[in-house]
Protein backbone atom coordinates (compact mmCIF):
# COMPACT_ATOMS: atom_id res chain seq x y z
CA UNK A 1 0.00 0.00 0.00
CA UNK A 2 1.17 3.54 -0.75
CA UNK A 3 0.22 6.92 0.75
CA UNK A 4 -2.89 7.25 -1.43
CA UNK A 5 -4.18 3.86 -0.20
CA UNK A 6 -3.62 4.86 3.43
CA UNK A 7 -5.32 8.25 3.00
CA UNK A 8 -8.39 6.76 1.33
CA UNK A 9 -8.64 3.91 3.84
CA UNK A 10 -8.34 6.11 6.93
CA UNK A 11 -10.71 8.81 5.61
CA UNK A 12 -13.36 6.24 4.63
CA UNK A 13 -13.24 4.55 8.02
CA UNK A 14 -13.18 7.89 9.81
CA UNK A 15 -16.31 9.08 8.00
CA UNK A 16 -18.25 5.90 8.84
CA UNK A 17 -17.32 6.01 12.54
CA UNK A 18 -17.98 9.75 12.94
CA UNK A 19 -21.34 9.50 11.18
CA UNK A 20 -22.52 6.65 13.41
CA UNK A 21 -21.56 8.45 16.63
CA UNK A 22 -23.13 11.72 15.43
CA UNK A 23 -26.45 10.01 14.68
CA UNK A 24 -26.70 8.58 18.20
CA UNK A 25 -25.14 11.20 20.47
CA UNK A 26 -26.68 11.63 23.90
CA UNK A 27 -28.26 8.28 24.89
CA UNK A 28 -30.05 8.74 28.21
CA UNK A 29 -31.53 5.30 28.92
CA UNK A 30 -31.37 1.58 28.19
CA UNK A 31 -34.11 1.71 25.56
CA UNK A 32 -32.19 4.29 23.53
CA UNK A 33 -28.77 2.72 24.01
CA UNK A 34 -29.73 -0.94 23.37
CA UNK A 35 -32.78 -0.71 21.08
CA UNK A 36 -32.30 2.67 19.44
CA UNK A 37 -35.75 3.60 20.84
CA UNK A 38 -37.19 1.15 18.25
CA UNK A 39 -37.12 3.96 15.69
CA UNK A 40 -35.52 2.48 12.57
CA UNK A 41 -37.27 1.82 9.21
CA UNK A 42 -37.31 -1.56 7.46
CA UNK A 43 -34.41 -0.88 5.09
CA UNK A 44 -32.20 0.08 8.05
CA UNK A 45 -33.25 -3.12 9.78
CA UNK A 46 -32.59 -5.23 6.66
CA UNK A 47 -29.18 -3.73 5.95
CA UNK A 48 -28.22 -3.95 9.62
CA UNK A 49 -29.19 -7.64 9.77
CA UNK A 50 -27.15 -8.33 6.62
CA UNK A 51 -24.16 -6.31 7.81
CA UNK A 52 -24.12 -8.05 11.19
CA UNK A 53 -23.69 -11.40 9.42
CA UNK A 54 -21.40 -10.05 6.67
CA UNK A 55 -18.16 -9.48 8.55
CA UNK A 56 -14.61 -9.34 7.22
CA UNK A 57 -14.78 -13.13 7.43
CA UNK A 58 -17.28 -13.05 4.57
CA UNK A 59 -15.14 -10.88 2.32
CA UNK A 60 -11.77 -12.42 3.18
CA UNK A 61 -12.54 -16.07 3.74
CA UNK A 62 -15.47 -16.73 1.36
CA UNK A 63 -13.49 -16.02 -1.86
CA UNK A 64 -10.69 -18.22 -0.49
CA UNK A 65 -13.25 -20.91 0.33
CA UNK A 66 -14.47 -20.89 -3.29
CA UNK A 67 -10.87 -20.78 -4.56
CA UNK A 68 -10.09 -23.93 -2.56
CA UNK A 69 -13.35 -25.86 -2.50
CA UNK A 70 -15.47 -24.43 -5.33
CA UNK A 71 -19.06 -23.20 -5.04
CA UNK A 72 -20.23 -25.94 -2.64
CA UNK A 73 -20.41 -23.51 0.28
CA UNK A 74 -23.39 -21.74 -1.34
CA UNK A 75 -25.58 -24.66 -0.22
CA UNK A 76 -25.00 -23.52 3.36
CA UNK A 77 -27.49 -20.67 2.77
CA UNK A 78 -30.31 -22.64 1.12
CA UNK A 79 -32.38 -22.82 4.31
CA UNK A 80 -32.17 -19.05 4.92
CA UNK A 81 -35.31 -17.84 3.04
CA UNK A 82 -37.55 -20.39 4.78
CA UNK A 83 -36.02 -19.45 8.16
CA UNK A 84 -36.88 -15.78 7.52
CA UNK A 85 -40.54 -16.70 6.86
CA UNK A 86 -40.78 -18.70 10.09
CA UNK A 87 -39.16 -15.85 12.04
CA UNK A 88 -41.62 -13.30 10.64
CA UNK A 89 -44.58 -15.48 11.63
CA UNK A 90 -43.44 -16.49 15.13
CA UNK A 91 -40.42 -14.80 16.73
CA UNK A 92 -40.87 -11.18 15.61
CA UNK A 93 -44.44 -10.57 16.90
CA UNK A 94 -43.69 -12.30 20.22
CA UNK A 95 -40.55 -10.26 20.91
CA UNK A 96 -42.17 -6.98 19.84
CA UNK A 97 -45.34 -7.61 21.84
CA UNK A 98 -43.42 -8.35 25.03
CA UNK A 99 -41.13 -5.29 24.51
CA UNK A 100 -38.02 -7.23 25.52
CA UNK A 101 -34.43 -5.98 25.44
CA UNK A 102 -33.12 -9.51 24.79
CA UNK A 103 -34.59 -12.72 23.39
CA UNK A 104 -33.96 -14.52 26.67
CA UNK A 105 -36.31 -12.34 28.73
CA UNK A 106 -39.18 -14.28 27.19
CA UNK A 107 -37.83 -17.54 28.61
CA UNK A 108 -38.27 -16.32 32.18
CA UNK A 109 -41.87 -15.36 31.45
CA UNK A 110 -42.45 -18.83 29.98
CA UNK A 111 -40.27 -20.90 32.36
CA UNK A 112 -38.14 -19.39 35.14
CA UNK A 113 -34.91 -17.48 35.73
CA UNK A 114 -32.58 -20.52 35.66
CA UNK A 115 -33.69 -21.42 32.10
CA UNK A 116 -33.24 -17.80 31.06
CA UNK A 117 -29.75 -17.56 32.58
CA UNK A 118 -28.67 -20.95 31.19
CA UNK A 119 -29.73 -20.02 27.65
CA UNK A 120 -28.10 -16.61 27.96
CA UNK A 121 -24.84 -18.25 29.05
CA UNK A 122 -24.92 -20.58 26.02
CA UNK A 123 -25.34 -17.53 23.80
CA UNK A 124 -22.54 -15.62 25.54
CA UNK A 125 -20.09 -18.51 25.08
CA UNK A 126 -21.07 -18.97 21.43
CA UNK A 127 -21.01 -15.29 20.50
CA UNK A 128 -17.85 -14.59 22.49
CA UNK A 129 -15.92 -17.31 20.63
CA UNK A 130 -17.26 -16.21 17.23
CA UNK A 131 -16.50 -12.56 17.92
CA UNK A 132 -12.90 -13.47 18.65
CA UNK A 133 -12.70 -15.02 15.16
CA UNK A 134 -14.36 -11.90 13.71
CA UNK A 135 -11.66 -9.70 15.26
CA UNK A 136 -8.94 -12.00 13.95
CA UNK A 137 -10.17 -11.62 10.34
CA UNK A 138 -9.40 -7.89 9.83
CA UNK A 139 -6.31 -8.26 12.00
CA UNK A 140 -4.94 -10.50 9.25
CA UNK A 141 -5.08 -7.49 6.91
CA UNK A 142 -3.13 -5.22 9.25
CA UNK A 143 -0.64 -7.98 9.98
CA UNK A 144 -0.09 -8.68 6.28
CA UNK A 145 0.20 -5.02 5.27
CA UNK A 146 2.38 -3.85 8.14
CA UNK A 147 4.24 -7.08 8.90
CA UNK A 148 3.24 -6.72 12.57
CA UNK A 149 2.62 -9.56 14.97
CA UNK A 150 -1.03 -10.66 14.90
CA UNK A 151 -1.21 -10.07 18.69
CA UNK A 152 -0.89 -6.31 18.25
CA UNK A 153 -3.19 -6.07 15.24
CA UNK A 154 -5.86 -7.94 17.23
CA UNK A 155 -5.59 -5.31 19.95
CA UNK A 156 -5.77 -2.43 17.44
CA UNK A 157 -8.75 -3.81 15.55
CA UNK A 158 -10.71 -4.97 18.59
CA UNK A 159 -9.97 -1.75 20.47
CA UNK A 160 -10.97 0.52 17.58
CA UNK A 161 -14.41 -1.08 17.28
CA UNK A 162 -14.80 -1.17 21.04
CA UNK A 163 -14.37 2.62 21.21
CA UNK A 164 -17.20 3.56 18.88
CA UNK A 165 -19.48 0.80 20.21
CA UNK A 166 -19.19 2.16 23.76
CA UNK A 167 -19.69 5.77 22.63
CA UNK A 168 -22.43 5.24 20.09
CA UNK A 169 -24.66 2.39 21.23
CA UNK A 170 -26.94 0.33 19.01
CA UNK A 171 -28.30 3.16 16.85
CA UNK A 172 -24.75 4.15 15.92
CA UNK A 173 -24.16 0.55 14.88
CA UNK A 174 -27.31 0.49 12.73
CA UNK A 175 -26.52 3.81 11.06
CA UNK A 176 -22.96 2.73 10.27
CA UNK A 177 -24.37 -0.53 8.89
CA UNK A 178 -26.27 1.44 6.26
CA UNK A 179 -23.06 3.10 5.07
CA UNK A 180 -21.06 -0.12 5.31
CA UNK A 181 -23.41 -2.20 3.18
CA UNK A 182 -23.52 0.49 0.47
CA UNK A 183 -19.71 0.67 0.41
CA UNK A 184 -19.41 -3.12 0.47
CA UNK A 185 -21.86 -3.70 -2.38
CA UNK A 186 -20.20 -1.19 -4.70
CA UNK A 187 -16.66 -2.29 -3.83
CA UNK A 188 -17.26 -6.02 -4.29
CA UNK A 189 -18.97 -5.48 -7.66
CA UNK A 190 -16.03 -3.35 -8.72
CA UNK A 191 -13.51 -5.93 -7.47
CA UNK A 192 -15.27 -8.61 -9.51
CA UNK A 193 -15.23 -6.38 -12.58
CA UNK A 194 -11.47 -5.74 -12.20
CA UNK A 195 -10.69 -9.44 -11.85
CA UNK A 196 -12.59 -10.24 -15.05
CA UNK A 197 -10.76 -7.42 -16.87
CA UNK A 198 -7.42 -8.91 -15.77
CA UNK A 199 -8.12 -12.23 -17.49
CA UNK A 200 -6.48 -12.79 -20.92
CA UNK A 201 -8.09 -10.82 -23.75
CA UNK A 202 -9.82 -13.79 -25.38
CA UNK A 203 -11.22 -15.10 -22.06
CA UNK A 204 -14.70 -13.85 -21.21
CA UNK A 205 -16.89 -14.60 -18.19
CA UNK A 206 -18.45 -17.68 -19.82
CA UNK A 207 -15.00 -18.96 -20.82
CA UNK A 208 -13.77 -18.47 -17.26
CA UNK A 209 -16.76 -20.34 -15.83
CA UNK A 210 -16.21 -23.26 -18.22
CA UNK A 211 -12.54 -23.46 -17.23
CA UNK A 212 -13.54 -23.37 -13.54
CA UNK A 213 -16.03 -26.15 -14.24
CA UNK A 214 -13.38 -28.36 -15.85
CA UNK A 215 -11.30 -27.81 -12.71
CA UNK A 216 -14.26 -29.06 -10.61
CA UNK A 217 -14.95 -25.65 -9.01
CA UNK A 218 -18.55 -25.11 -10.17
CA UNK A 219 -20.01 -27.82 -7.95
CA UNK A 220 -22.83 -25.60 -6.64
CA UNK A 221 -25.43 -28.27 -5.85
CA UNK A 222 -24.99 -31.86 -4.71
CA UNK A 223 -28.02 -34.14 -4.27
CA UNK A 224 -26.04 -36.94 -2.62
CA UNK A 225 -27.27 -37.57 0.91
CA UNK A 226 -24.14 -38.04 2.99
CA UNK A 227 -24.30 -36.94 6.65
CA UNK A 228 -20.51 -36.65 6.75
CA UNK A 229 -20.41 -34.30 3.74
CA UNK A 230 -20.39 -30.71 4.97
CA UNK A 231 -22.19 -29.18 2.01
CA UNK A 232 -24.98 -30.74 -0.01
CA UNK A 233 -28.57 -29.72 -0.70
CA UNK A 234 -29.85 -31.71 2.28
CA UNK A 235 -27.43 -30.32 4.84
CA UNK A 236 -28.13 -26.83 3.45
CA UNK A 237 -31.92 -27.07 3.43
CA UNK A 238 -32.30 -28.93 6.74
CA UNK A 239 -29.16 -28.22 8.79
CA UNK A 240 -28.86 -24.72 7.32
CA UNK A 241 -32.52 -23.97 8.08
CA UNK A 242 -32.12 -24.88 11.75
CA UNK A 243 -28.85 -22.93 12.02
CA UNK A 244 -30.27 -19.81 10.35
CA UNK A 245 -33.50 -20.00 12.35
CA UNK A 246 -31.54 -20.17 15.58
CA UNK A 247 -29.00 -17.52 14.54
CA UNK A 248 -31.55 -14.94 13.43
CA UNK A 249 -34.24 -15.95 15.93
CA UNK A 250 -32.34 -16.51 19.18
CA UNK A 251 -28.86 -14.96 18.79
CA UNK A 252 -29.03 -11.58 20.51
CA UNK A 253 -26.60 -10.03 18.00
CA UNK A 254 -29.33 -10.47 15.36
CA UNK A 255 -32.43 -10.12 17.54
CA UNK A 256 -31.16 -6.73 18.68
CA UNK A 257 -30.97 -5.66 15.01
CA UNK A 258 -34.63 -6.25 14.17
CA UNK A 259 -35.89 -5.15 17.60
CA UNK A 260 -34.80 -1.66 16.54
CA UNK A 261 -37.59 -1.66 13.91
CA UNK A 262 -40.39 0.88 14.25
CA UNK A 263 -43.04 -1.85 14.21
CA UNK A 264 -43.61 -5.56 13.64
CA UNK A 265 -44.20 -4.81 9.97
CA UNK A 266 -40.91 -2.91 9.62
CA UNK A 267 -38.97 -5.72 11.33
CA UNK A 268 -40.61 -8.33 9.12
CA UNK A 269 -39.84 -6.40 5.95
CA UNK A 270 -36.21 -6.08 7.04
CA UNK A 271 -35.91 -9.85 7.54
CA UNK A 272 -37.62 -10.62 4.23
CA UNK A 273 -35.16 -8.24 2.55
CA UNK A 274 -32.32 -10.26 4.10
CA UNK A 275 -33.87 -13.53 2.93
CA UNK A 276 -34.16 -12.28 -0.66
CA UNK A 277 -30.72 -10.68 -0.98
CA UNK A 278 -28.38 -12.87 1.09
CA UNK A 279 -28.05 -15.82 -1.31
CA UNK A 280 -27.40 -13.66 -4.43
CA UNK A 281 -24.90 -11.61 -2.42
CA UNK A 282 -23.08 -14.72 -1.22
CA UNK A 283 -23.14 -16.19 -4.72
CA UNK A 284 -21.36 -13.12 -6.10
CA UNK A 285 -18.76 -13.14 -3.32
CA UNK A 286 -18.00 -16.83 -3.92
CA UNK A 287 -17.89 -16.15 -7.67
CA UNK A 288 -15.12 -13.60 -7.03
CA UNK A 289 -13.10 -16.45 -5.52
CA UNK A 290 -13.78 -18.55 -8.62
CA UNK A 291 -12.58 -15.73 -10.89
CA UNK A 292 -9.40 -15.38 -8.79
CA UNK A 293 -8.84 -19.12 -9.21
CA UNK A 294 -9.23 -18.87 -13.00
CA UNK A 295 -6.87 -15.86 -13.09
CA UNK A 296 -4.17 -17.88 -11.33
CA UNK A 297 -4.76 -20.83 -13.68
CA UNK A 298 -3.56 -18.63 -16.53
CA UNK A 299 -0.85 -16.89 -14.51
CA UNK A 300 2.69 -18.21 -14.14
CA UNK A 301 3.14 -16.09 -10.98
CA UNK A 302 0.80 -18.00 -8.67
CA UNK A 303 1.88 -17.76 -5.01
CA UNK A 304 2.85 -21.12 -3.58
CA UNK A 305 1.54 -19.95 -0.19
CA UNK A 306 -0.75 -16.92 0.12
CA UNK A 307 0.20 -15.79 3.63
CA UNK A 308 3.01 -13.42 2.67
CA UNK A 309 4.09 -12.76 6.26
CA UNK A 310 4.86 -16.44 6.86
CA UNK A 311 6.61 -16.74 3.47
CA UNK A 312 8.78 -13.70 4.23
CA UNK A 313 9.69 -15.19 7.61
CA UNK A 314 10.58 -18.48 5.91
CA UNK A 315 12.83 -16.75 3.38
CA UNK A 316 14.79 -15.18 6.24
CA UNK A 317 15.12 -18.45 8.13
CA UNK A 318 17.60 -21.35 8.03
CA UNK A 319 15.11 -23.13 5.74
CA UNK A 320 15.44 -20.51 3.01
CA UNK A 321 17.43 -22.75 0.65
CA UNK A 322 14.89 -25.57 0.93
CA UNK A 323 12.08 -23.10 0.28
CA UNK A 324 13.81 -21.70 -2.81
CA UNK A 325 14.18 -25.22 -4.19
CA UNK A 326 10.44 -25.91 -3.72
CA UNK A 327 9.63 -22.49 -5.17
CA UNK A 328 11.60 -23.27 -8.35
CA UNK A 329 9.70 -26.53 -8.80
CA UNK A 330 6.44 -24.63 -8.24
CA UNK A 331 7.30 -22.05 -10.89
CA UNK A 332 8.03 -24.83 -13.40
CA UNK A 333 4.70 -26.56 -12.71
CA UNK A 334 2.87 -23.19 -12.85
CA UNK A 335 4.23 -22.59 -16.37
CA UNK A 336 3.00 -26.01 -17.47
CA UNK A 337 -0.40 -25.37 -15.82
CA UNK A 338 -0.69 -21.97 -17.53
CA UNK A 339 0.03 -23.48 -20.94
CA UNK A 340 -2.50 -26.26 -20.32
CA UNK A 341 -5.14 -23.68 -19.36
CA UNK A 342 -4.62 -21.65 -22.54
CA UNK A 343 -4.90 -24.85 -24.60
CA UNK A 344 -8.05 -25.85 -22.69
CA UNK A 345 -9.63 -22.46 -23.40
CA UNK A 346 -8.92 -22.92 -27.13
CA UNK A 347 -10.34 -26.46 -27.07
CA UNK A 348 -13.48 -25.26 -25.31
CA UNK A 349 -14.06 -22.58 -27.93
CA UNK A 350 -14.05 -25.15 -30.78
CA UNK A 351 -15.70 -27.81 -28.57
CA UNK A 352 -12.99 -30.41 -29.18
CA UNK A 353 -14.28 -32.96 -26.64
CA UNK A 354 -11.33 -35.34 -26.88
CA UNK A 355 -8.82 -32.52 -26.37
CA UNK A 356 -10.93 -31.06 -23.55
CA UNK A 357 -10.96 -34.32 -21.58
CA UNK A 358 -7.23 -34.86 -22.11
CA UNK A 359 -6.35 -31.34 -20.94
CA UNK A 360 -8.75 -31.59 -18.00
CA UNK A 361 -6.88 -34.65 -16.73
CA UNK A 362 -3.53 -32.93 -17.28
CA UNK A 363 -4.67 -29.85 -15.35
CA UNK A 364 -5.88 -31.93 -12.43
CA UNK A 365 -2.45 -33.60 -12.29
CA UNK A 366 -0.70 -30.19 -12.38
CA UNK A 367 -2.92 -28.81 -9.61
CA UNK A 368 -2.29 -31.93 -7.52
CA UNK A 369 1.46 -31.36 -7.95
CA UNK A 370 1.04 -27.76 -6.79
CA UNK A 371 -0.88 -28.96 -3.72
CA UNK A 372 1.94 -31.41 -2.90
CA UNK A 373 4.55 -28.66 -3.17
CA UNK A 374 2.41 -26.43 -0.97
CA UNK A 375 2.32 -29.15 1.70
CA UNK A 376 6.13 -29.19 1.65
CA UNK A 377 6.16 -25.41 2.23
CA UNK A 378 3.66 -25.77 5.10
CA UNK A 379 5.97 -28.35 6.69
CA UNK A 380 8.88 -25.89 6.50
CA UNK A 381 6.74 -23.07 7.94
CA UNK A 382 5.80 -25.28 10.90
CA UNK A 383 9.44 -26.17 11.46
CA UNK A 384 10.37 -22.50 11.41
CA UNK A 385 7.48 -21.41 13.63
CA UNK A 386 5.28 -24.04 15.33
CA UNK A 387 2.69 -21.33 16.11
CA UNK A 388 2.44 -20.10 12.49
CA UNK A 389 -0.92 -19.80 10.73
CA UNK A 390 -0.64 -22.53 8.07
CA UNK A 391 -4.19 -22.29 6.69
CA UNK A 392 -3.83 -19.74 3.90
CA UNK A 393 -7.42 -20.00 2.59
CA UNK A 394 -8.12 -16.76 4.51
CA UNK A 395 -5.30 -14.94 2.68
CA UNK A 396 -6.13 -15.78 -0.96
CA UNK A 397 -8.29 -12.74 -1.76
CA UNK A 398 -6.20 -10.33 0.32
CA UNK A 399 -2.99 -11.41 -1.45
CA UNK A 400 -4.65 -10.97 -4.83
CA UNK A 401 -5.83 -7.46 -3.90
CA UNK A 402 -2.41 -6.36 -2.64
CA UNK A 403 -0.58 -7.84 -5.64
CA UNK A 404 -2.86 -6.87 -8.50
CA UNK A 405 -5.45 -4.16 -7.66
CA UNK A 406 -4.39 -0.56 -8.58
CA UNK A 407 -3.25 1.74 -5.78
CA UNK A 408 -6.03 3.87 -4.35
CA UNK A 409 -8.52 1.12 -5.01
CA UNK A 410 -6.55 -1.10 -2.62
CA UNK A 411 -7.13 1.42 0.17
CA UNK A 412 -10.86 1.67 -0.59
CA UNK A 413 -11.35 -2.09 -0.81
CA UNK A 414 -9.53 -2.74 2.46
CA UNK A 415 -11.53 0.08 4.09
CA UNK A 416 -14.69 -1.69 2.94
CA UNK A 417 -13.55 -5.00 4.45
CA UNK A 418 -12.59 -3.21 7.66
CA UNK A 419 -15.93 -1.40 7.87
CA UNK A 420 -17.88 -4.62 7.30
CA UNK A 421 -15.94 -6.24 10.11
CA UNK A 422 -16.43 -3.27 12.40
CA UNK A 423 -20.20 -3.46 11.98
CA UNK A 424 -20.28 -7.17 12.76
CA UNK A 425 -17.95 -6.90 15.75
CA UNK A 426 -19.79 -3.86 17.12
CA UNK A 427 -23.13 -5.71 16.96
CA UNK A 428 -21.55 -8.63 18.80
CA UNK A 429 -20.06 -6.39 21.52
CA UNK A 430 -23.44 -4.72 22.00
CA UNK A 431 -25.35 -8.01 22.17
CA UNK A 432 -22.85 -9.56 24.60
CA UNK A 433 -23.09 -6.54 26.89
CA UNK A 434 -26.89 -6.24 26.71
CA UNK A 435 -27.36 -9.94 27.46
CA UNK A 436 -24.88 -9.79 30.34
CA UNK A 437 -26.68 -6.76 31.76
CA UNK A 438 -30.33 -7.70 31.25
CA UNK A 439 -30.18 -11.47 31.66
CA UNK A 440 -27.32 -11.94 34.16
CA UNK A 441 -26.44 -8.78 36.11
CA UNK A 442 -29.99 -7.55 36.74
CA UNK A 443 -31.06 -11.05 37.78
CA UNK A 444 -28.35 -11.53 40.40
CA UNK A 445 -27.87 -7.92 41.59
CA UNK A 446 -30.03 -6.56 44.39
CA UNK A 447 -28.87 -2.98 43.86
CA UNK A 448 -31.31 -0.45 42.38
CA UNK A 449 -29.71 1.65 39.63
CA UNK A 450 -30.89 4.74 37.77
CA UNK A 451 -31.26 4.59 34.00
CA UNK A 452 -28.03 6.57 33.54
CA UNK A 453 -26.21 4.19 35.88
CA UNK A 454 -27.54 1.21 33.90
CA UNK A 455 -26.16 2.69 30.66
CA UNK A 456 -22.77 3.13 32.38
CA UNK A 457 -22.81 -0.50 33.54
CA UNK A 458 -23.61 -1.66 30.01
CA UNK A 459 -20.62 0.33 28.75
CA UNK A 460 -18.37 -1.27 31.38
CA UNK A 461 -19.66 -4.71 30.33
CA UNK A 462 -19.03 -3.83 26.67
CA UNK A 463 -15.45 -2.97 27.56
CA UNK A 464 -15.02 -6.23 29.49
CA UNK A 465 -16.37 -8.32 26.61
CA UNK A 466 -14.18 -6.42 24.17
CA UNK A 467 -11.08 -7.39 26.15
CA UNK A 468 -12.27 -11.01 26.38
CA UNK A 469 -12.91 -11.24 22.63
CA UNK A 470 -9.51 -9.72 21.81
CA UNK A 471 -7.96 -12.38 24.04
CA UNK A 472 -9.84 -15.13 22.14
CA UNK A 473 -8.71 -13.62 18.82
CA UNK A 474 -5.10 -14.08 19.91
CA UNK A 475 -5.55 -17.87 19.73
CA UNK A 476 -7.60 -18.01 16.51
CA UNK A 477 -4.60 -18.70 14.26
CA UNK A 478 -3.95 -21.95 16.12
CA UNK A 479 -7.26 -23.40 14.89
CA UNK A 480 -5.98 -23.68 11.29
CA UNK A 481 -9.24 -23.54 9.36
CA UNK A 482 -11.27 -21.40 7.00
CA UNK A 483 -12.72 -18.66 9.19
CA UNK A 484 -16.11 -18.73 7.48
CA UNK A 485 -16.39 -22.43 8.31
CA UNK A 486 -14.95 -22.03 11.79
CA UNK A 487 -17.50 -19.46 13.00
CA UNK A 488 -20.34 -21.66 11.79
CA UNK A 489 -18.87 -24.75 13.43
CA UNK A 490 -18.62 -22.86 16.73
CA UNK A 491 -22.20 -21.66 16.34
CA UNK A 492 -23.44 -25.16 15.56
CA UNK A 493 -22.19 -26.37 18.95
CA UNK A 494 -24.89 -24.27 20.62
CA UNK A 495 -27.49 -23.02 18.12
CA UNK A 496 -29.50 -26.25 17.92
CA UNK A 497 -29.86 -26.48 21.70
CA UNK A 498 -30.82 -22.82 22.05
CA UNK A 499 -33.38 -23.17 19.27
CA UNK A 500 -34.79 -26.30 20.93
CA UNK A 501 -35.40 -24.33 24.13
CA UNK A 502 -37.38 -21.68 22.21
CA UNK A 503 -39.30 -24.32 20.22
CA UNK A 504 -40.45 -25.90 23.49
CA UNK A 505 -41.27 -22.46 24.89
CA UNK A 506 -43.41 -21.51 21.88
CA UNK A 507 -45.16 -24.76 21.02
CA UNK A 508 -45.04 -27.30 23.88
CA UNK A 509 -46.87 -25.59 26.72
CA UNK A 510 -47.14 -28.79 28.78
CA UNK A 511 -43.37 -28.83 29.39
CA UNK A 512 -42.19 -26.97 32.48
CA UNK A 513 -38.98 -25.28 33.57
CA UNK A 514 -37.26 -28.20 35.33
CA UNK A 515 -37.79 -30.55 32.40
CA UNK A 516 -36.50 -28.08 29.79
CA UNK A 517 -33.47 -27.15 31.92
CA UNK A 518 -32.32 -30.74 32.43
CA UNK A 519 -33.26 -31.76 28.88
CA UNK A 520 -31.29 -28.88 27.36
CA UNK A 521 -28.25 -29.61 29.55
CA UNK A 522 -28.20 -33.27 28.46
CA UNK A 523 -28.69 -32.26 24.81
CA UNK A 524 -25.80 -29.78 24.94
CA UNK A 525 -23.42 -32.41 26.31
CA UNK A 526 -24.48 -34.89 23.62
CA UNK A 527 -24.06 -32.34 20.79
CA UNK A 528 -20.46 -31.61 21.83
CA UNK A 529 -19.82 -35.37 22.09
CA UNK A 530 -21.27 -36.00 18.60
CA UNK A 531 -19.09 -33.23 17.16
CA UNK A 532 -15.99 -34.51 18.96
CA UNK A 533 -16.52 -38.03 17.59
CA UNK A 534 -17.17 -36.59 14.10
CA UNK A 535 -20.37 -38.62 13.74
CA UNK A 536 -21.89 -36.13 11.26
CA UNK A 537 -20.91 -32.92 9.47
CA UNK A 538 -21.30 -29.77 11.57
CA UNK A 539 -24.51 -28.45 9.95
CA UNK A 540 -26.41 -31.52 11.16
CA UNK A 541 -25.58 -30.60 14.78
CA UNK A 542 -28.25 -27.88 14.57
CA UNK A 543 -31.33 -30.08 13.91
CA UNK A 544 -29.88 -32.80 16.15
CA UNK A 545 -29.47 -30.35 19.05
CA UNK A 546 -33.01 -29.00 18.62
CA UNK A 547 -34.58 -32.49 18.40
CA UNK A 548 -32.62 -33.74 21.43
CA UNK A 549 -33.85 -30.83 23.57
CA UNK A 550 -37.47 -31.50 22.61
CA UNK A 551 -37.10 -35.25 23.14
CA UNK A 552 -35.37 -35.16 26.53
CA UNK A 553 -37.51 -32.35 27.97
CA UNK A 554 -40.70 -34.16 26.91
CA UNK A 555 -39.41 -37.45 28.34
CA UNK A 556 -38.41 -35.85 31.66
CA UNK A 557 -41.75 -34.06 31.92
CA UNK A 558 -43.56 -37.41 31.65
CA UNK A 559 -41.79 -38.68 34.77
CA UNK A 560 -42.40 -35.54 36.85
CA UNK A 561 -45.11 -35.97 39.46
CA UNK A 562 -45.83 -32.25 39.83
CA UNK A 563 -45.19 -30.51 36.50
CA UNK A 564 -44.06 -26.92 36.70
CA UNK A 565 -46.01 -25.58 33.75
CA UNK A 566 -46.26 -21.95 32.70
CA UNK A 567 -49.56 -20.30 31.93
CA UNK A 568 -47.96 -18.24 29.18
Amino acid sequence: MNYLDWILMISTLGFIIAYGIYKNRGDKNMDSYLLGSQSLPWYHVGLSVMATQASAITFLSAPGQAFTDGMRFLQFYLGLPLAMIVLCITFVPIFHRLKVFTAYEYLEKRFDSKVRIFTAILFLISRGLSTGISIYAPSIILSTILGWDIFWTNIIMGGLVLTYTIVGGTKAISHTHLQQMLFVTVAMFFAGFLIIKMLPEDVGVIDALRIAGKNEKMNSISFDFNPNDRYNIWSGLIGGFFLQLSYFGTDQSQVSRYLTGQSIKQSRMGLIMNGLLKIPMQFLILMIGIMVFVYYQFSVQTPIFFNKVEVDNLEKSVYSAEYQSIKSKHEAVSKIKSNQTFLLNSALKVENKQEIESLKKQLLVSNDSIKSLKKEVVTLIKKNNPDADVSDVNYVFLRFVLDHIPHGLIGLLIAVIFSASMGSIASAYSSLASTSMVDIYKKISTKSNSELDEVKIVKYLTFAWGIACIFIASFAHKLGSSMIELVNILGSWFYGVILGIFVVAFYLKQIGSNAIFVGALIAQILVIFIWYKEVVAFLWLNPIGCILVVFFSFLIQLFQKSPNISNE
